[in-house]
C-alpha cells in the first residue's frame, strides 16, 4: 500500500469511530455507560468525566446504577446529570444514583432511526472526502505512472467501498436495536 492509502483508510475508520461514538449515544431505551460519556462532574472545581469518579453498572437492560467511589461526590453526579442534556431523571439513594431507561414511543423511535441515518450519512460523506483527497494526491504525485495512479485510485474505491459497506451494516444494527421493542 502507498501513503495515499494509508492515509485515506486512516480517515476512513476515524469516520466509522465517529459513527459508533454518535450511535452509542442515541437513547434506545436500553441502558448504555456510553450516555454517560459527555457528562462532566464538577469535582474539586474540575469538570471530571463520570467513569472517572465512580463505577457504571448494568444490572438490567434499562437500568444504570452509578456508584461513586467517593461518595461525596455523589450529589454533585446527581446535579450534572440533572442539568444535562439527557432526558433522565436520576435517583439517588444516598449510596448510589440509578438511572432508569424509559421505553421510548414509536414516534420517538422513528425520530431516533431518523437521527441515526442522518450520522450515517455525514460518515458516508467523510469516507467520500476521504477518497476525494486521496484522488487528487495521486494525481499531484509526480513519481507514479499514469498506471500505477490507476493502481492507487483503484486501492482507494476499494477501501471506499468496503468501508460505505460498513456504514450501511452498522446502520442496519443499530436501526433494528432501536426499533426492537
Amino acid at each position: 500500500m502507498s501513503i495515499h492509502t494509508d492515509n485515506a483508510e486512516e480517515r476512513m475508520m476515524k469516520s466509522i469511530d465517529s459513527l459508533e461514538y454518535n450511535f452509542g449515544r442515541v437513547r434506545t431505551g436500553r441502558a448504555n455507560p456510553h450516555i454517560l460519556d459527555s457528562v462532566k462532574v464538577d469535582y474539586y472545581g474540575q469538570p471530571t468525566p463520570i467513569t472517572q469518579l465512580a463505577g457504571v453498572k448494568v444490572p438490567e437492560a434499562s437500568m444504570l446504577v452509578i456508584e461513586p467511589w467517593d461518595k461525596s461526590s455523589l450529589n454533585n453526579i446527581e446535579k450534572a446529570i440533572r442539568q444535562s442534556d439527557l432526558g433522565i431523571t436520576p435517583s439517588n439513594d444516598g449510596h448510589s444514583i440509578r438511572l432508569p431507561f424509559p421505553q421510548p414511543t414509536e414516534e420517538r423511535r422513528r425520530e431516533l432511526v431518523r437521527d441515526c441515518k442522518q450520522y450515517a450519512e455525514e460518515c458516508r460523506i467523510s469516507i467520500r472526502n476521504a477518497r476525494k483527497d486521496a484522488n487528487r494526491a495521486i494525481d499531484r504525485d509526480e513519481e507514479l505512472s499514469e498506471d500505477q495512479q490507476n493502481v492507487e485510485k483503484k486501492r482507494v474505491q476499494n477501501l471506499t467501498d468496503k468501508y460505505v459497506k460498513e456504514v450501511e451494516e452498522r446502520l442496519k444494527a443499530k436501526t433494528e436495536e432501536v426499533m426492537s421493542i
